[in-house]
């Protein structure tokens, strides 16, 4: 899963758009509204005209007046978060057990200086992974890259590796075409860009001032209409510049079998009994996707800046174990071990990979969370495909049979209701339970704020809802939790929808495309919750 960008979507605006030689609520009411609110997700579909959660609307009439009863620890397990941000300094976990910075183990959990969390892509000697290669990378690496399969492989996996050979080089050649295609692009809005600033009179562009402008000037004419092709398909400077540092490091570090920056770490990679390795630098280098999830969990209240964390009363453990890449099985599992034993009662996981080697360590972590009683969330991905079908890894099913009780996969929602499913979302009616809005959500980045999608922040909306009824009911197990998010979801009966991931405009009902065929609400989770808290007090 690609956590800093969804890039299907932009993708297909980029094919369409390059130049080729040259430049069971109530419906919505019937105003249209043509962007997003900064709080959508928040929002209620019958009073505001979003399909967001309706926590405003349980704010207003369920919780007004009542207190929290106890915080609730979601550990976060991501590619880092700014502890130093302004809106979740106050709201991250410390472990009390722990001296910073004295260099020892204070409470003998095994990690030094672990007030935070802890980082197991981190070295010793303080540098960080920060890119990373994907799975298919490395395992095509493994079959031998294209020369002679090595002998040492199991049958089995010999057997994979012409799949695996097959699938790398499309991805490789598929990120080189879309890099060179970012590339053209970016030459056309160096080209029209001074013209058009010249024009507006202004050091700044959007898409208003432009479609105001009125010129007799050819070069004007040509400019704006190819800009405003542009931001029609969804491309604007900021976002292609953001592609284009994606699409480099694929091409660079990802896609590239003779990457390694694993000796940083300086664990045995094929020791997957190891766990004391890492750091305590739960920052890392690049923390913009952990810090948008965690501030969606739970980001301080009235900040002034339009942001709210759904759960007032939370506490976040940051788990660094996601580089710019694909995560790594062994640090998967140590991760959600960690989480497990240092009290977390909600584990948030937005990542994701389409092969998993190792998946029986993952299996075992996954067992010891269910076995505590801990609810884990998971993105189910951003492919567009069914995961029924194509997995997107970690799963809640063992390889040896059975499954997870205490797990919750996530789809993404969009805000406009005759679009409801996100375009790029994973589904699956045996395997996705239920979706999220995911799409244009507003939260905390390094230094500020930005609206990201992905169904990266549909998992941590589910997070901060299971956090949110687990702080005013502290009598509900993570089954009671799990069930009442799952039986209270919005349903939308007979809504048809654009198949996620369709490129033949396929229409599929809505409710086929998860186990609830709804989206998660708030307003009916809490009402559910205060009626099965009373039922077993």
């Amino acid at each position: 899963m690609k956590r800093a960008l969804v890039l299907i979507p932009f993708l297909a605006a980029c094919a369409s758009s390059a130049p080729s030689t040259s430049p069971s609520p109530a419906p919505a009411p019937p105003a249209v509204i043509k962007e997003a609110p900064k709080d959508w997700h928040l929002l209620d579909i019958t009073t505001d005209g979003v399909p967001g959660i309706s926590l405003r609307k349980a704010e207003r009439e369920l919780l007004a007046g009542k207190q929290p009863k106890r915080p609730i620890l979601v550990a976060v397990i991501d590619n880092g978060v700014d502890t130093s941000h302004v809106d979740l300094r106050a709201n991250l976990w410390t472990n009390g057990r722990e001296i910073a910075g004295n260099g020892k183990d204070d409470d003998g959990n095994g990690y030094v200086d672990d007030v935070r969390g802890w980082d197991f892509i981190g070295g010793r000697d303080g540098r960080n992974v920060d890119h990373d290669t994907f799975e298919v990378t490395r395992l095509y690496k493994r079959c031998g890259a294209g020369n002679a399969i090595p002998d040492s492989l199991p049958a089995a996996d010999k057997q994979q590796c012409a799949q695996i050979t097959q699938e790398f080089i499309k991805k490789r050649d598929d990120a080189e075409r879309s890099l060179a295609n970012i590339r053209q692009i970016g030459e056309v809005f160096a080209r029209i860009t001074p013209v058009l600033k010249q024009a507006v009179g202004g050091d700044s562009l959007d898409t208003e001032k432009v479609e105001a402008l009125k010129s007799t000037n050819p070069e004007v004419q040509q400019a704006r209409g190819m800009f405003l092709r542009l931001a029609g398909a969804g491309i604007s400077p900021s976002i292609l510049e953001e592609a284009r540092k994606s699409f480099e490091g694929q091409v660079e570090y990802s896609l590239n079998p003779n990457f390694d920056p694993r000796p940083i770490v300086g664990d045995n990679p094929t020791n997957l009994a190891e766990r004391n390795y890492g750091n305590a630098d739960v920052t890392g280098p690049g923390p913009k996707h952990g810090t948008h999830v965690s501030g969606i969990i739970g980001a301080v209240r009235d900040n002034g800046v339009g942001i709210d964390g759904i759960a007032p009363a939370v506490r976040i453990m940051a788990v660094r174990a996601v580089p710019d890449g694909d995560e790594r099985d062994k640090d998967i599992a140590n991760a959600i071990r960690y989480a497990a034993d240092n009290g977390a009662q909600v584990i948030s996981m937005s990542f994701g990979k389409a092969y998993s080697p190792q998946k029986s360590v993952v299996d075992d972590a996954v067992r010891y969370a269910d076995s505590k009683g801990i609810l884990m969330v998971h993105a189910a991905g951003n492919e567009g495909q069914d995961t029924g079908k194509n997995a997107s890894f970690p799963t809640p099913v063992y390889l040896s049979g059975g499954r997870a009780q205490n797990w919750i996969e996530v789809g993404a929602s969009s805000w406009r209701r005759d679009s409801l499913p996100a375009s790029f979302s994973n589904f699956s009616q045996q395997q996705v339970d239920v979706f999220a809005p995911g799409v244009d959500i507003y939260s905390t980045v390094p230094k500020g704020y930005e609206k990201d999608s992905g169904t990266s922040m549909a998992a941590p909306v589910v997070s901060g809802l299971a956090a949110l009824i687990m702080s005013y009911y502290p009598n509900l197990t993570a089954p009671d939790v799990k069930r009442i998010i799952l039986q209270s979801a919005s349903k939308y009966p007979n809504l048809m929808v654009l198949r996620p991931g369709t490129e033949t405009g396929e229409k599929v009902d809505f409710s086929t495309l998860s186990a609830t065929g709804g989206v998660v609400n708030a307003y009916a989770a809490l009402k559910l919750a205060e009626e099965q808290s009373k039922i077993h007090p």
